[in-house]
């Protein structure tokens, strides 16, 4: 299979999706992988590591979607790139197609197939190819937060850790699943004073046995949230329903009762935002302020560490794009269930139904296509 893998054109979105690791695996079993030149600088890959490897470099953007019959990306086309997709093209990256209806029809007029990392799922439920950045995301928002609750930089002036005599900050996060975990280890590493809701009481049992003493858990629900919300200093919105928009647990009325110069981070702002009032920035413009309360709501916080971010997430994809290559998309999709679930969109039709749902639009099962 022809491969492409064209430069991130997102707001300093400095990730690749494939390594010169990874193309050396897929080069060594046949495939072509055509790659966008400097694609890989901002993660730290020349262009002469990725010819090493066996990669083709190509000038320009429109050559590498021109040429290839999958495309790998990191993030979701963005509107310059949605006249360079293909019909019947496979293009294999993060889509959170529900967070944003331009991208889904644009995604439809194309004729694409777009099989959405975010979607791929295991019989237990988990999804492989968020965890990495999810781990990324939930470690990196106690970090922002800990930032911007600094005084020049907005926030109230509290040290996460506080010092012997002077508490440390609290911490409320709001989701008990792989961005929230990560969080609150983050966060009680760093001596913070943390709470963790979640409406699932395994999910809380769970988390009260492995986590250290500085972790509370609590059961998550609107009343809940109005108490806590008016003494915690960083707030982290840690809500994911695979495929669909988050729901709103921090309305626009609840601002007024939180203490001016609060911190909150909304890690699932890239599936709509679990905070009414958060909006996607950039790492470029990361906060703005409403009602006294400082917002981050980065959409591609894993952006930020690079390094980090296209490694942990070229381990995780790779097999699955071996898979694809070696077999096509539709027997590979026969094939493994986990990949048949990442299929949202195929030739006009939406296939994934919370995404149908976000917007009121026919739904068709995959298997159709296959």
């Amino acid at each position: 299979m022809i491969i492409g893998v064209p430069k991130e054109i997102k707001n300093n979105e400095n990730r690749v999706a494939v390594t010169p690791a990874g193309v050396i695996e897929l080069s060594k079993i046949g495939h072509q992988v055509y790659v966008q030149s400097t694609a890989g600088l901002g993660s730290g890959f020349t262009d002469e590591q990725y010819e090493e490897a066996g990669a083709t470099v190509l000038p320009t953007i429109e050559e590498t979607y021109a040429i290839a019959e999958m495309i790998m990306k990191v993030k979701e086309p963005i509107e310059p790139e949605y006249k360079l997709i293909k019909k019947d093209q496979l293009v294999f990256t993060y889509f959170h197609f529900a967070s944003y209806e331009p991208l889904t029809k644009a995604m439809m007029a194309s004729g694409a197939v777009c099989l959405a990392y975010e979607t791929v799922e295991k019989p237990d439920r988990s999804l492989p190819l968020l965890v990495p950045m999810s781990e990324v995301a939930g470690r990196m928002s106690i970090q922002e937060g800990a930032k911007y609750l600094e005084k020049p930089m907005g926030g109230r002036g509290i040290l996460l850790g506080g010092v012997p005599g002077v508490r440390p900050a609290k911490v409320l996060i709001l989701g008990g699943g792989v961005v929230g975990t990560n969080a609150a280890k983050m966060a009680a590493g760093m001596g913070a004073d943390v709470t963790i809701m979640d409406v699932s009481l395994p999910r809380l049992r769970y988390l009260d046995d492995v986590m250290p003493a500085n972790v509370n858990t609590f059961m998550s629900n609107e009343f809940n949230i109005r108490e806590l919300i008016r003494n915690h200093d960083l707030i982290v919105g840690a809500v994911l329903i695979p495929g669909a928009k988050a729901p709103h647990l921090i309305t626009r009325d609840m601002l007024k009762e939180m203490n001016p110069g609060t911190v909150l981070v909304d890690v699932a702002v890239d599936q709509g935002g679990c905070i009414e009032t958060c909006r996607p920035t950039t790492h470029q413009d990361p906060t703005y302020v409403i009602d006294g309360i400082l917002h981050y709501c980065v959409a591609n916080m894993p952006g930020a560490v690079p390094y980090t971010s296209t490694l942990a997430l070229t381990n995780a994809t790779l097999p699955y794009a071996m898979q694809l290559a070696n077999k096509g998309w539709k027997k590979a999709c026969q094939d493994n269930r986990e990949l048949l679930l990442g299929l949202n969109v195929i030739n006009g039709e939406i296939v994934y139904e919370g995404v149908a749902k976000a917007f009121n639009l026919p739904f068709a099962p995959a298997e159709k296509f296959l």
